[in-house]
């Protein structure tokens, strides 16, 4: 299988100081460190992002950081503008676009929901029409929004009146309904896949990139992952993803899986900072069995904490290869 324009791209926290307001001297290392583990890309402002919780101009601070990284130009950068104004989500789309954006996206909004696909095209279209230069993808996340409409309806009648419409951004538990996302049009809409616990279906069905949280940390396993189906080596590959749905699980049963991937982040030497309320930060004891649970799994074996240095993760390069499911151990 050729996976050669498969794009892994992470959702990154957005940095914080311990009162909450914004650190974006960090952006330039989450940017360096995405560039470090081969991520292609970088989606802003997103749910892992606590783009809700931001303000207009903070998500415009935001996105500006990103655009002015180094490795910008290494960097595949879409601006998440969704909000339940649609007038500022037009705002955050034209800003977007000329601050130097690749591309916009947008979910439902969560507070008064679109009723039908038509509602929701209506909602979406002056928005994408702020950023007409750039593709705009729909966000469906059911999950966060509370909105259960088709995408693949969405892509159907929404092309007439968004001419940019390029895709999805796929976190959706409804598998038959990605599928007809992707026959639709021969093939050509661009849907990115976002259950990274379940990657390799991604790739199976024929999603053209995965857009997941745990990249941000974990993007090595990954692409362990791509590298195992493009040799046709399908045993490694489900072994690999064994092992992502063993470390988002161990991730999920602190409570809070932003928090705990965000002290993930800091493990790695990327201090993000805390999260806002109403989202809960781990204990001191949650860190220290966050800590000790993800080295037992074989995963932060080395870490570089010196921020000018190249941040890195090593994963158990044995997973797959001999080891059984669940006996991964760090090596003393």
């Amino acid at each position: 299988m050729d996976l050669q324009s498969f794009r892994l791209i992470a959702a990154p926290h957005t940095p914080m100081y311990a009162d909450g307001s914004l650190n974006l001297a960090v952006v330039r290392h989450q940017a360096r460190h995405l560039v470090s583990t081969n991520v292609r890309g970088a989606f802003i402002a997103g749910s892992t992002g606590e783009g809700q919780s931001l303000t207009i101009e903070e998500r415009e601070f935001l996105v500006e950081a990103w655009i002015a990284s180094e490795v910008r130009h290494s960097l595949e950068l879409i601006v998440h503008v969704g909000h339940n104004c649609a007038r500022d989500a037009c705002r955050l789309a034209s800003h977007a676009a000329s601050s130097g954006a690749d591309a916009v996206s947008m979910h439902a909004p969560s507070c008064y929901k679109p009723q039908s696909v038509a509602a929701l095209i209506e909602f979406c279209e002056p928005v994408a029409a702020s950023a007409p230069a750039l593709p705009f993808y729909l966000y469906d996340i059911p999950s966060i929004t509370g909105v259960e409409l088709s995408s693949s309806l969405f892509l159907a009648e929404g092309k007439s009146r968004i001419p940019n419409l390029a895709g999805v951004k796929y976190t959706n538990p409804d598998l038959l309904e990605v599928q007809e996302c992707l026959q639709l049009d021969n093939g050509t809409n661009d849907i990115l896949w976002g259950c990274d616990e379940a990657l390799l279906a991604g790739i199976a069905f024929g999603a053209t990139g995965a857009v997941g949280s745990t990249y941000n940390f974990a993007a090595p396993l990954y692409q362990r992952i791509l590298a195992a189906v493009e040799a046709g080596d399908w045993k490694t590959a489900r072994a690999e993803q064994a092992l992502a749905v063993e470390m988002v699980r161990l991730l999920q049963s602190f409570g809070s899986t932003p928090a705990a991937i965000k002290f993930a982040m800091k493990m790695i030497g990327i201090d993000c900072g805390p999260l806002r309320p109403p989202l809960v930060n781990l204990t001191e004891g949650q860190q220290n069995n966050l800590r000790s649970a993800l080295g037992n799994l074989g995963f932060l074996t080395h870490i570089t904490v010196n921020k000018d240095e190249e941040s890195r993760i090593a994963l158990p390069q044995s997973y797959g290869n001999g080891c059984q499911r669940g006996t991964l151990r760090k090596q003393k």
